[in-house]
């Protein structure tokens, strides 16, 4: 049976690629600092198809823990593929002259660091995957354009993205490396319970998009599902975001 490992999976993106590859048949492995989400999960997936781990992935003490009990439960079967999802998932710092040196560590260690801790310690696991393995990697459209005073964010994508080509060349060929970067994608319906919300979209935000709509987590892990399946392509950034990133927004 085919495995896959979701960091960041108690809510929003991670959420909807643990349970899309559930749905797939695959068994799941979701990591996640949030116990209480991870506890919404264990309710709708059964105890032997699916590992749900709390965990904190910019912390090596916590990620090498975490992937004991990972190759544990492996019981010497292989993984399959990784999703590096976990981040901070609000960009916006502030004026650089504000942002503090710890602000500005905890965005990398939520995207980057945590990025480089999981794949180290999943590569051996990955290795024995037969026909090969790969890693996903989830960047963001703002690796390579920006708004106002995300600074910390961007530069944390940014380095996603470099780790992504840097790996699909020394992994290769046992494991393919490929980056998704989502565009405006609507996380509200996929949220644990006490923080769920409707999305509430106008006319213009639509309108940014020449697919005519604003993402969601599904479009996410449906782009997860082809990167994994598509033998041929590694050290790739797919842009998943309707169109937004190449369309010119005029101001009236």
């Amino acid at each position: 049976m085919t495995t896959i490992c979701v960091t960041g999976a108690g809510a929003g993106i991670g959420r909807a690629i643990l349970l899309h590859f559930h749905g797939l048949g695959w068994r799941v492995i979701g990591l996640d600092k949030d116990a209480e989400a991870l506890a919404e999960l264990r309710q709708a997936l059964p105890t032997g198809e699916a590992l749900l781990l709390t965990c904190d992935v910019g912390k090596e003490g916590e990620v090498k823990r975490a992937f004991a009990r990972i190759a544990d439960w492996l019981d010497g079967a292989p993984l399959d593929c990784l999703v590096n999802n976990a981040g901070i998932a609000d960009p916006y710092g502030g004026p650089l002259e504000n942002l503090s040196l710890q602000e500005w560590q905890g965005w990398i260690d939520a995207s980057l660091t945590s990025a480089f801790l999981c794949s180290r310690a999943a590569v051996q696991l990955l290795r024995g995957a037969e026909g090969g393995a790969s890693i996903v990697n989830v960047s963001s459209t703002r690796a390579v354009m920006s708004e106002p005073d995300c600074f910390a964010y961007a530069a944390a994508k940014g380095g996603v993205d470099a780790l992504t080509h840097a790996m699909a060349v020394s992994l290769g060929p046992d494991i393919r490396v490929n980056a998704i970067r989502p565009g405006w994608i609507e996380t509200g319906p996929w949220q644990k319970q006490g923080e769920r919300h409707d999305p509430d979209h106008r006319e213009k935000d639509r309108a940014q998009h020449p697919a005519g709509r604003i993402g969601t987590p599904q479009d996410i892990a449906e782009a997860v599902e082809y990167l994994h399946r598509a033998g041929f392509v590694t050290g790739q950034h797919l842009n998943v975001d309707g169109g937004m990133t190449v369309t010119m927004i005029y101001e009236d």
